[in-house]
This record gives C-alpha cells, sequence and structure tokens, in this order.
C-alpha cells in the first residue's frame, strides 16, 4: 500500500489504509486500539444520536464502493422508523467479492478486519438494527479465518454483544460464506442464499429498505463503505470532503489499482478525482517493456472499456458515466496491444454467461447467444450478419431490460468494444479472411 514516493499512508489522507503493518501481517484487537480503533465507536455509541450520524454520512458525500456508488447516507435514511411490531433489523455487509480482476476488499478484510467491524457498529447503531451479516466470498479463505478471529477478539472486548461500552445498544455478527456464485454480488440474491434459497434476484418493489432479510428492514453496504464510516464520524464531514482533489464530484479516498500488463500492478487508497494517467504512469509503472496501451476498464470486467484517449480523465463515479463508463469497483484492467479483443470478449461473456442465474430471458438466452457468435469469429468462421446480431443483443440486454443488472453490466464491454475496436470483429469474417 505504498504511495509512489515509497512513504507508508498517513490518517490525514490516507483514512482506510493507514494502519496496515509493513510486514502484511494482520492488525488485531490490541494493534487497532493503540491506532485508535474503535475511538470512533465510543464517541458515536455514547455521544450521538442515530438521527445524527445519518446526517452526517448523509453530508459526507460518501457513495457506495462496491460499484454503483449510491449516497450511502441517502440508503440509509431509506430504512423505516423502528416500530414495536418489527423490532428485528439487519445490517448486512457484501463482501462477496467476485467481480473478475477485482480484489480491492480482500486487502481490508485480510489487514484491517477490526476496521469493518467497526464500521458495522457504527453503521448498525445507526440504524437501529441488531443483527449483522458479512457474506464473504467463500473462496477468501484467509479473509474468513481473520474476520472470525476478529469478531471473537471484538466479543470478548465489549464491542459485541449486549449493552456495548454501556450504551445500551446490542449488536451481533454473524459470518456468512458463500458457495461461489457472482450474481450473489446483487443484493437481493445475496439475501436468498443467506436464507438458504437459491441465489436468484429478487423483484423490486418491495425494497431491501423495508422487506429484505427475512422479510425484515434490511441495509446492504459494501466492505469498502462501510470501512469509511469509523473516519467519517471521527474527523468530520469537511475533514472528509477535502480530500478528494481536482474539483471531483465525489468524496473521499478510493481503493484504485491497475492490472494487466503494468511495470507495478496493485492497489492505491488514493484521492478521488486523481487522474487515470497519474494512477497508471505513476503509480502503476506505465506498461511494461514492448507493450502498448490499447484499452482499459476503470473498475471491473463489468465496465464499458475506455481507450488512451480517456486517460485524463479524473476517476470519479461522475465523469465516468458522462463518456460512457463507470468507476465500478476501481481496479481497472490495462488491455495492451498485443491483445485481441474478440478473444478477451469471448471469455468475459463466457464468464457471465455461465454465472447467470437463468431467471429471465434475455440473460438467460442471450448471454449464451453473444458467446457462441464470439467464438465464430474468434475462429474466423463469422458471418457479416453476424456483427449487427450483437449489436442487436446489447441493445436487448441493456439496462431497465432484464430482471437485474448481471446482463446490463456483462453487455457493457462488449458494446464498447463494438464502438471502438469494431475491425478486429470485423477481421473474424470468413469472407474478409478469404478475400
Amino acid at each position: 500500500m505504498k504511495n509512489k514516493n515509497n512513504f507508508y499512508p498517513v490518517p490525514e489522507t490516507h483514512p482506510l489504509t493507514w494502519r496496515m503493518r509493513e510486514d502484511k501481517h494482520p492488525v488485531w484487537i490490541q494493534e487497532y486500539c493503540r491506532k485508535n480503533g474503535y475511538t470512533a465507536a465510543k464517541q458515536t455509541l455514547l455521544k450521538i444520536s442515530a438521527d445524527e450520524v445519518v446526517n452526517i454520512v448523509k453530508k459526507s458525500g460518501l457513495k457506495g464502493r462496491g460499484g454503483s456508488g449510491f449516497p450511502t447516507g441517502i440508503k440509509w435514511s431509506l430504512m423505516p422508523a423502528p416500530e414495536d411490531s418489527i423490532k428485528i433489523r439487519y445490517l448486512i455487509c457484501n463482501a462477496d467479492e467476485m467481480e473478475p480482476g477485482t480484489y480491492k476488499d480482500r486487502i481490508l478484510l485480510e489487514n484491517l478486519p477490526h476496521l469493518l467491524i467497526e464500521g458495522m457498529i457504527i453503521s448498525a447503531n445507526a440504524l437501529k438494527a441488531t443483527i449483522g451479516y458479512i457474506f464473504l466470498r467463500g473462496e477468501y479463505i484467509i479473509a474468513a479465518g481473520n474476520i472470525r478471529r476478529a469478531i471473537y477478539e471484538a466479543r470478548e472486548a465489549g464491542f459485541l454483544g449486549k449493552n456495548i461500552m454501556g450504551s445500551g445498544f446490542n449488536f451481533q455478527i454473524i459470518l456468512h460464506t458463500g458457495a461461489g456464485r457472482y450474481i450473489c454480488g446483487e443484493e437481493t440474491a445475496l439475501m436468498n442464499a443467506i436464507e438458504g434459497k437459491r441465489a436468484n434476484p429478487r423483484s423490486k418493489p418491495p425494497f431491501p429498505a423495508t422487506s429484505g432479510l427475512w422479510q425484515k428492514p434490511t441495509c446492504i453496504n459494501n466492505v469498502e463503505t462501510i470501512c469509511n464510516i469509523p473516519c467519517i464520524l471521527e474527523n468530520g464531514v469537511t475533514w472528509y470532503k477535502g480530500l478528494a482533489i481536482n474539483h471531483s464530484h465525489d468524496m473521499g479516498t478510493k481503493l484504485l489499482g491497475f492490472s494487466g500488463r503494468v511495470k507495478n500492478p496493485g492497489i492505491w487508497e488514493l484521492p478521488l478525482g486523481i487522474y487515470a494517467r497519474e494512477v497508471l504512469e505513476d503509480y502503476a509503472g506505465h506498461m511494461m517493456k514492448g507493450f502498448k496501451l490499447k484499452a482499459w476498464q476503470p473498475g471491473g470486467s463489468s465496465t464499458a472499456f475506455l481507450t488512451p484517449h480517456h486517460l485524463d480523465l479524473s476517476l470519479d463515479f461522475t465523469t465516468l458515466s458522462k463518456v460512457g463508463s463507470r468507476l465500478g469497483t476501481g481496479i481497472a484492467l490495462a488491455v495492451d496491444d498485443k491483445i485481441n479483443m474478440v478473444e478477451l470478449l469471448y471469455n468475459l461473456e463466457k464468464f457471465f454467461s455461465r454465472e447467470s442465474c437463468g431467471w429471465c430471458t434475455p440473460c438467460r438466452e442471450g448471454l449464451p447467444w453473444s458467446v457462441e457468435i464470439l467464438r465464430t469469429l474468434k475462429k474466423g468462421e463469422g458471418q457479416e450478419e453476424d456483427l449487427k446480431m450483437l449489436e442487436k443483443i446489447c441493445n436487448l440486454l441493456g439496462a431497465g431490460k432484464c430482471f437485474c443488472y448481471l446482463a446490463p453490466g456483462a453487455i457493457e464491454p462488449l458494446s464498447s468494444a463494438l464502438k471502438y475496436f469494431k475491425n478486429e470483429f470485423e477481421n473474424g469474417i470468413a469472407s474478409c479472411i478469404t478475400n
């Protein structure tokens, strides 16, 4: 987590990562408390009302770090007021990090599990939730062990359980590991999985805030989102907004990274608004010798491709949406000039097709259809009509035309590749090869 000058992060500018150890060992409770851990939880539970906490988070401008970028404070405010007839309310941490090429939450889960627990305590108190779930990707074995130990340590120290720190607030956290389904990243499919059902998305409305886990009011936030909460409550809204740079539309810092054939692939906590070129060149060290940047995805395999001409855009949720892509998870993929886009898209769409739950027709039929066309083009046996059909599939699987966002997200990279690299698709047409 070093920055470009090889200095380790500091609390003033790196609220998520400054506690991490140089030897990469987990930060357990004694060290976490020495590094000001659980201070925000104590101050919040004992001195600040739940409604005030929600307003602070709303004013901070914190947006969801799982990919959608929905304002966290607004999401919290959608939870209905507690009623005597509905005493159970849930907070779920979405740690099902199944987006190909994304591994940002894993860094926090393995190295700073107590930061997540503290964030959940503050969040649950604000939401008046007494039970919390961490839905963890099943393959994250190390993270699962570290979270279990951290939950035990927090319970023994009095930060979990009944009457936490004498505040009268009761809260427990349950770790639930998934069985390996990408669709569980969708919040309603995630809730079905916790309930022991098949992980299919639910119809909305009703929304989770009013009828979620076991039909009780439920709020679902991403790992990185929740880990921002303690620093906001401890340092204030003005400080948090001041972390962003370059007149960014969004606030705070973000775990950003680059993978692919770059010299220094990795993840860094950086201010929102930083230019993509700076991350690629100053942090990732630019492309490896002998390779040129051909395209890049800003935040995971379900985000639209951009070109080198887009590198001077600021990395925030608002700016990238204006050019047809999304910040997503913030972990970018650099595509080099030796990679064939048809072969890359074939692999991507094959993954999304396999991970479809099959609930709605456009996704169930459209994604396999796109895979078969890409397979044909990859072999150089395509027909001229294939490109028109791919474009038609992209339109039929667009936003608002499927039951959930899996298919629209899956089709974003294909649609953008057709826009910027259509010649590579045309090269897969048999008549072009013959001529």
